[in-house]
């Protein structure tokens, strides 16, 4: 069945109705080491007719940007991309052989990862089929022409190997593939952006976020802005034209202004406009529906400084809000009682707000991938002066919860060392990741202040990975704290011991079954929870703290003495808060490089195998409802979600009527 919204009318019944049921089926594929899932949108029905249409002009603008992020992850990943578009529609050769089998895993992979560099290792991955089979489906299609161009980007190892390239003793620039710099080398660009950096101003703009460095014939080096009449700027106008349709049916005046103001943004590309959205996006706290639409986290890039296109359109769920709510009404109270010096702290914690959400579509970087989690904006002077907006993702963490329910095996029976372990987590598990996630979000990345004379870019390639660890240990750091029993938070001072254990086991352990034996580990959250167990796991070690087990040849990482790893997660986060705070460089470098990145081949090798047994997928993702117009005498009466069956159906539905590029 495919879920295009001219469908609508033979889809709307079937799909409410197995909207309600309690045996709808979230996992729907499974490839590679992926999982592709559904999601459900609680609440739905209660929104008004007004909010449902805002939501749905929101989220016509969120995927017009799709095109966007394939060109940020590397240049020739759209023409791939629609060359496996072409094939999937039009091949009328044999699709039962096993090569074509071969080549819609493949096609597959590329969706999920919009482009041909895996979306969480940024390694690039390669069709199981060969060559010269891909090149008689292209030609069989028309693409024949297409093949010495696409061919080798697609099948050559030393074509384009890393998104991100981990290779500091190279030039992570040049050696990067991903869009945001052509013809120019690492010091280059630097010294271009050092040009424009001002530390004494106190809002400082974030040079160099929506654009693209080059180098031209000329030798002279330029900024691409991306814009309407300039860089992606085709599908920026399809974007301002649904934003501008959504601003019309939003919920009040202020998110009529500030969405005015992301259209102008991206009309002419001035990040002083950006700066003025995001502090008046920042302080609408009164609308039930919320978004993101723009060019926001700085991940991919090498530097750290570019960021890509990204669209979450949502709305509140009012009663799981409570939790968040009450976390960030007692902001200043987890501030002033922190570990970190006195000089980091924020003397006054602003306009932290967090809730509980909904989405009802996901796009860009984070679809088919999702986080669970987000705290925004990221203007470190923004959220000094006017504060941040945290969010947890329900239906996506129930979604991830209700899938991993379908498969007979688990990761905590693999790996736990005991029947009380594993008892205890199934207890608290739950709960204390959604609380840990909450802190993180709603406080952790909110909380400290740089010192004066600090740049917000002072860390480098390092600030993703720092960035994440601080936030990961506010959050580490206060679940053991009585303040979450005594405001109810938590149930029990013994909950939080749930919530250690299982990240000590995965940050050091099982998080490696995504990663390919031999490799590096190179992914921002993944280096920050690996730093921070190893980091503990070395500096309890006189005291025991974390001891490795083997049992029966199997390796297992316990934690004995929680409160002891307590206090090493305030060390660490004071020493990490030291560093953001200070622009110390030269110490996060050590740190990250120290625990975050090699892998224990030993340790590693045996993830592998005893992850496989289990044949579970690591990574996840999600497939969108479309949100159809239901139409009675002209007049849009509904707005009805349609729940997508097939991942390739999706898949080239967005191809065909969201690509702008």
């Amino acid at each position: 069945m495919i879920c295009f919204a001219g469908m609508a009318a033979a889809l709307v019944s079937c799909s409410d109705k197995a909207a309600e049921k309690s045996d709808f089926k979230y996992l729907l594929d499974e490839f590679a080491d992926v999982k592709v899932m559904r999601y459900q949108v609680p609440g739905w029905d209660g929104l008004t007719l007004q909010q449902k249409e805002y939501v749905y002009h929101l989220a016509e603008a969120a995927k017009y940007g799709r095109d966007i992020i394939w060109m940020q992850n590397c240049r020739y990943n759209l023409d791939v991309r629609k060359a496996l578009e072409n094939i999937l529609m039009n091949y009328e050769g044999d699709r039962t052989s096993e090569d074509f089998a071969k080549f819609e895993a493949y096609a597959k992979r590329v969706f999920f990862s919009n482009g041909i560099h895996h979306h969480y290792a940024e390694d690039k991955f390669f069709p199981e089929c060969s060559q010269e089979y891909f090149r008689s489906l292209m030609t069989a299609v028309g693409d024949a022409d297409k093949c010495e161009a696409l061919l080798p980007v697609i099948f050559d190892p030393t074509v384009f190997p890393q998104r991100k390239s981990t290779d500091k003793s190279g030039d992570i620039v040049a050696e990067s593939a991903v869009n945001f710099y052509e013809g120019v080398t690492k010091a280059e660009v630097e010294k271009f952006y050092a040009k424009m950096a001002d530390p004494s101003d106190k809002t400082p703009i974030s040079y160099g976020l929506n654009s693209k460095v080059v180098k031209g014939a000329d030798g002279v080096i330029r900024e691409e802005v991306y814009k309407v009449g300039g860089l992606y700027g085709a599908a920026l106008e399809k974007i301002c034209a649904e934003l501008e349709k959504a601003a019309a049916v939003a919920e009040n005046q202020t998110q009529k202004d500030y969405i005015a103001d992301l259209v102008d943004y991206y009309r002419t590309g001035d990040l002083k406009l950006w700066d003025e959205y995001n502090i008046k996006w920042v302080n609408d706290t009164l609308g039930a529906v919320d978004f993101v639409n723009g060019f926001v986290e700085d991940y991919n890039d090498p530097l750290g400084r570019k960021a890509t296109w990204e669209g979450l359109v949502n709305f509140k769920d009012s009663e799981a809000s409570r939790r968040a709510e009450l976390i960030s009404d007692n902001a200043q109270w987890f501030e002033d009682n922190s570990p970190v010096d006195g000089r980091f702290k924020k003397k006054e914690v602003k306009g932290v707000t967090a809730k509980v959400i909904n989405v009802a579509v996901l796009a860009g970087d984070c679809y088919p991938a999702a986080p669970i989690g987000i705290n925004l904006p990221n203007a470190d002077w923004i959220r000094r002066e006017h504060g941040s907006k945290s969010v947890t993702i329900a239906n996506l963490t129930s979604a991830y919860s209700k899938a991993a329910q379908e498969s007979p095996k688990n990761l905590l029976g693999e790996f736990a060392w005991s029947e009380e372990e594993i008892a205890f987590e199934k207890k608290y598990g739950d709960l204390t990741n959604d609380i840990h996630t909450d802190l993180h979000e709603c406080l952790g990345h909110g909380s400290g202040q740089l010192l004066p004379e600090t740049s917000p870019n002072a860390l480098g390639e390092y600030s993703s990975t720092l960035e994440e660890a601080r936030a990961d240990l506010f959050g580490l750091y206060y679940m053991a704290d009585p303040k979450l029993v005594e405001l109810g938070i938590l149930p029990d001072k013994e909950a939080y011991k749930a919530q250690y254990s299982s990240y000590i086991r995965n940050g050091i352990f099982t998080q490696f079954n995504r990663i390919e034996f031999g490799k590096k580990n190179t992914e921002a959250h993944m280096q920050n929870r690996k730093l921070i167990a190893d980091w503990c796991y070395e500096k309890g070690l006189a005291d025991n703290v974390i001891e490795k087990k083997v049992r029966d040849g199997k390796t297992y990482f316990v934690v004995n003495d929680h409160e002891a790893l307590r206090g090493l997660f305030g060390e660490l986060l004071a020493e990490v808060q030291r560093i953001k705070s200070e622009g110390d460089f030269e110490a996060g470098k050590a740190l990250v490089e120290a625990y975050a990145v090699n892998i224990d081949p030993e340790l590693h090798k045996e993830v592998l195998e005893r992850y496989a047994s289990l044949g579970l997928k690591p990574y996840g993702g999600f497939l969108n409802p479309d949100i159809v117009p239901v139409e009675k005498n002209g007049q849009v009466v509904d707005y009805k979600l349609v729940y997508c069956e097939d991942y390739l159906d999706q898949m080239l539905h967005y191809g065909r009527d969201y690509s702008a590029l």
